[in-house]
């Protein structure tokens, strides 16, 4: 007979409201079980498939083990699984069709031993879900209850193995019922001890794997020991016997994927493995070529069934089915894999759609948004519609329930901002001010971006989405509207604006601080600095008034007094800067920052010199006044909310990861101390070459290289004394600065106000999220972080290539530069560019077997002979018994050339020409040359050749509308304005240095 009963579900819609929907359910005696020992098997209709009746117990797994380790439950050595309804539903509505899919082929294969059980239509097995249970809760609730009823059902003849990596319901459910075990997945993996034994669970990463703990460095070398499992997928790794490990070689190779013999020993062996089964395929979009049309032809007039060649080095050739090959071979083409049969040496895929010639700027910037899983469209209509307005007929202004609410900072505070010159998303301002009992305030104002990006909004979901701006060399892709990003949520020069503050009471002399406040308020910034006139008014050159659009029109009377007071103000935050810096130090704060160089132009508009940019103290007052605000916001939503508090950690880095930068340090008879960061601090401080400022720097940046990346991370995951941040001596840290640009920021700021309220007795107004949830979120937000920061550095490298590509590297002065050699190889060594921020490989050692020589005019030729390597030089000597040698940090001169690649990316390649350093016309400008920033050059470049353009008076269409209403693009190709010049002949293509 059946039971009914109702399920009643609650959504919450996109608008806020609470939907309830009521759904029937009917409960049955008697469901299939599918099991041999079943007493009444003609009640339970058990046609079709049955478990084995050779197996030792039963197997359960849990929901979070179906998720995750379907890959294993798959393998055919594990026997007698049920696979419980409420489980496979969690399948279907969290890893989606693919997973779920998956999941229905293996209970429908018969050469598997498992089957489905519906506990959620069993009378004696359905547990309706109790008020405040958490889903988690009731779903593991559910399959042990179903598991018990299993194990009476089959009358105790059958011992009933639940699996879970839940640790809390092994402890409540281990010894509840007797003849019914909840051990964890591990463990019965361990018990089964299945094809081999399982040392790890790991993320295929390229050519070694990394795991979660278990085993620190594991090398997967070949494709056959990858066996078919492709970079970014989770695998399971047989450990290999020691006696066949191997090594890494210690030779320079032309790409990171090349596993071909080097003819260089290779180093100490490592421990090695072999890939056995594969937990999640991470399969995504690739961006791949065709073959010429030489390789097309090859393989036959009418062939279908082409090798596409992938522009990411790591991913293997796909085979896919096209009539197309020779229309697209001069086009980067998105292809998606679809399966890798066990008897293909290549997986198959299909097209999905053509990025862009290549060569052609815009297509090879779609490569790289692709390659990095970027995806941004501009905002929909329904995400613009939750936008405020802001125009001259229906201007934004301040509504008088928000005045009520927040702390009026437009009277009584001087509030200003200093930024890089021309910025728009202004985030934060700044203030400080004498109190009445004599101490000190500083405060520290930020854009209250939550105030317009309500929780669960359209607009919330997209910038959740994007996680974070992503900047490229010539433009960047908002993670919010312009509306808020430049305007409603930039905190411009005399507009009221809406802010989040945090306001120190800071004693007047020692500047230690006494009272901290946190709140909402309304500001309005009196000025909008650029760094360099705040750093001249610091310096007390008051000329550059006339640059301060504020100060510019006013009478002198009233010019002179707000120049005193704003002169007072910025002197003052840089004293208290200084202090908090210096209690940084003492704890072992680290720098490890280079030099900036800006691009000087010539009458023509092109391309001149490179002068170095000096760091400015106000940069380092700024950032200071911004970290002491994230640690004080960190410490805040920690004490509210200690299990569900989104913070960043940075761990120490592993000290092998040192050795590298100790040995290039004694070459010096420098000695870096690692053992902690204020050992390490103060190291690299005392590591200073007084005739080579470039060894200092080389220090820093091969320390930033051993550095672990800082993380997000919820409260609630990791215990306390984890919490630290290595790099800024920090016990804990977060980002609240920048929610313009940053989701993470957006976060924190809910968590912030939730926590004010909490303190102020007063109902938290947003839902806030689990640990579960925010440790998931924190995930999302790291994973994109390193997206934004790879498609950066490979957009980076493209404009280096184009800038050089066209250059002819034997006759142009700019392709010739000087060297820093920072590190040793067999075949070669790796240089450092100074003036353009280059870093690559230059072979001593050519394909075909000669070694480098330098003459008696130090000019290098290649000849027969050998290279001999040691710990901090490598020496080069000739049949002939000519001999030079390398030493570490030696100046040489470079040939900086392009190597082309028509599947690939264009790579920076460098050729030493002499063994001495490069000496420029101009001596003086050689001493002061330092790191060239990228991006700077990229940008200059850019807009020196908009600038060409104009001057010659060529009309250009300005950018398309909808991506300036969007903020998506910074206008024209530049690719586009380099054909045009080109073609119109503007400028002269001898002397050019333009890309």
């Amino acid at each position: 007979m059946l039971q009914k009963r109702e399920k009643v579900l609650l959504l919450r819609t996109f608008q806020g409201r609470t939907l309830r929907i009521v759904r029937e359910h009917y409960l049955r005696p008697s469901v299939p079980c599918h099991s041999p020992l079943c007493p009444q098997p003609a009640a339970c209709r058990n046609d079709g498939k049955l478990l084995s009746s050779d197996v030792t117990h039963y197997m359960i797994p849990d929901w979070k083990v179906v998720q995750d380790y379907l890959e294993i439950l798959e393998f055919p050595e594990l026997k007698g699984i049920i696979f419980m309804q409420t489980a496979c539903q969690t399948v279907q509505h969290q890893r989606g069709r693919r997973q779920y899919n998956k999941l229905r082929n293996l209970l429908k294969d018969a050469r598997h031993d498992c089957i489905l059980f519906a506990n959620e239509f069993q009378q004696y097995c359905y547990l309706p879900r109790e008020r405040g249970e958490s889903m988690e809760k009731w779903q593991t609730r559910s399959i042990y209850n179903a598991a018990v009823w299993y194990y009476h059902h089959c009358q105790d003849r059958m011992p009933i193995v639940m699996v879970t990596e839940d640790e809390e319901a092994i402890q409540q459910y281990g010894s509840e019922t007797e003849g019914v075990f909840v051990i964890s997945f591990k463990g019965i993996l361990n018990v089964n001890k299945h094809r081999a034994q399982i040392e790890a669970f790991v993320r295929l990463q390229g050519a070694s794997c990394k795991d979660s703990g278990l085993v620190s460095d594991i090398l997967i070398h070949g494709m056959k020991a990858r066996n078919r499992s492709i970079h970014g997928d989770v695998v399971v790794v047989e450990l290999l016997p020691k006696n066949e490990w191997k090594g890494r070689t210690a030779a320079l190779c032309e790409n990171d994927s090349d596993d071909k013999a080097s003819g260089d020993p290779p180093s100490e062996p490592m421990p090695t493995g072999r890939v056995v089964g594969i937990l999640q395929k991470n399969w995504r979009d690739y961006v791949v070529t065709f073959p010429s049309k030489e390789e097309v032809q090859s393989q036959g007039k009418n062939a279908q069934k082409i090798l596409v060649t992938p522009w990411d080095y790591r991913i293997p050739k796909i085979r896919i089915s096209t009539q197309q090959a020779e229309a697209l071979q001069d086009f980067r083409v998105v292809v998606r894999i679809d399966s890798w049969e066990s008897t293909s040496v290549y997986p198959n895929g299909h097209f999905v759609r053509v990025l862009g010639r290549i060569g052609d700027l815009e297509g090879e910037i779609a490569t790289i948004l692709v390659e990095n899983s970027i995806s941004v469209v501009p905002f929909s209509e329904a995400q613009m519609c939750e936008m405020p307005v802001n125009t001259p007929g229906n201007p934004w202004k301040v509504s008088p329930e928000e005045e009520r609410e927040r702390k009026d900072l437009r009277e009584t505070h001087l509030v200003f901002s200093i930024d890089p010159k021309g910025c728009e998303d202004v985030d934060d301002t700044l203030s400080v001010r004498t109190l009445a009992n004599g101490s000190l305030e500083l405060g520290v104002h930020i854009a209250d971006v939550t105030h317009f990006v309500p929780p669960s909004s359209y607009i919330d979901t997209e910038a959740r989405t994007r996680a974070t701006t992503y900047y490229l060399a010539d433009r960047r892709y908002d993670m919010l509207p312009s509306i808020l990003s430049a305007d409603l949520c930039s905190l411009l020069g005399g507009v009221d604006r809406y802010a989040v503050s945090v306001i120190w009471e800071l004693d007047r002399t020692s500047y230690e601080i006494k009272n901290v406040w946190f709140g909402r308020t309304i500001i309005r910034s009196a000025y909008k600095l650029f760094y360099e006139a705040a750093q001249e008014l610091l310096d007390g050159n008051v000329t550059v008034v006339e640059d301060i659009p504020e100060l510019k029109n006013l009478d002198t009377k009233s010019r002179q007094a707000k120049l005193e007071e704003l002169v007072w103000a910025l002197g003052k935050l840089t004293d208290i800067a200084r202090h908090i810096r210096a209690k940084r130090d003492r704890c072992g704060a680290l720098e490890l920052e280079g030099v900036e160089v800006r691009v000087q132009l010539d009458e023509k508009k092109n391309i001149h010199d490179l002068i170095p940019k000096q760091p400015l103290e106000v940069h380092e007052t700024v950032a200071e006044c911004m970290i002491l605000a994230n640690h004080w916001v960190a410490r805040k939503i920690w004490e509210s909310f200690p299990h569900q508090a989104l913070l960043r950690q940075h761990p120490p880095p592993h000290q092998e990861f040192f050795s590298e930068l100790r040995e290039c340090a004694k070459a010096k008879g420098f000695f870096i101390d690692t053992r902690s960061n204020k050992t390490l601090a103060d190291s690299l401080d005392n590591a200073n070459d007084p005739n080579d400022p470039i060894v200092n720097r080389l220090l820093r940046s091969m320390a930033t290289q051993a550095m672990s990346n800082a993380l997000y991370f919820s409260t609630g995951s990791c215990a306390e004394e984890e919490f630290h941040h290595y790099g800024l001596a920090l016990d804990k840290y977060t980002h609240f600065t920048s929610p313009i640009r940053r989701y993470s920021d957006i976060v924190v700021h809910r968590l912030l106000m939730a926590a004010i309220s909490k303190d102020k007795k007063m109902e938290i107004k947003d839902n806030l999220l689990s640990n579960k949830d925010l440790e998931e979120l924190c995930r999302h937000i790291n994973n994109r972080n390193r997206a934004a920061q790879h498609s950066q550095k490979q957009s980076t490298e493209l404009f280096q290539c184009m800038y050089f590509k066209d250059k002819d590297p034997e006759n142009e002065e700019r392709c010739i530069s000087d060297g820093v050699i920072y590190s040793i190889r067999t075949n070669g060594v790796l240089v450092f560019i100074p003036r353009f921020g280059i870093k690559g490989a230059a072979y001593l050692r050519n394909k075909d077997g000669l070694v480098i020589s330098c003459g008696s005019d130090s000019r290098s030729e290649w000849k027969p002979g050998s290279l001999q390597r040691f710990q901090n030089k490598i020496t080069s000597t000739t049949t002939g018994g000519e001999s030079v040698t390398f030493h570490l940090f030696d100046h040489v001169t470079v040939r900086i050339s392009v190597q082309a690649s028509r599947c690939h990316s264009d790579t920076i390649r460098l050729e030493i020409i002499s063994n001495k350093p490069y000496m420029i016309p101009d001596t003086e400008l050689f001493q002061q040359s330092s790191l060239l920033l990228k991006s700077d050059l990229v940008k200059e470049v850019t807009r020196s050749v908009e600038e060409a353009q104009l001057a010659q008076e060529v009309k250009v269409n300005i950018i398309q509308e909808d991506y300036q209403k969007y903020c998506q693009t910074k206008g024209r190709s530049l690719y586009t304005l380099l054909e045009e010049i080109r073609d119109l002949a503007l400028l002269d293509v001898s002397n050019s240095y333009v890309m």
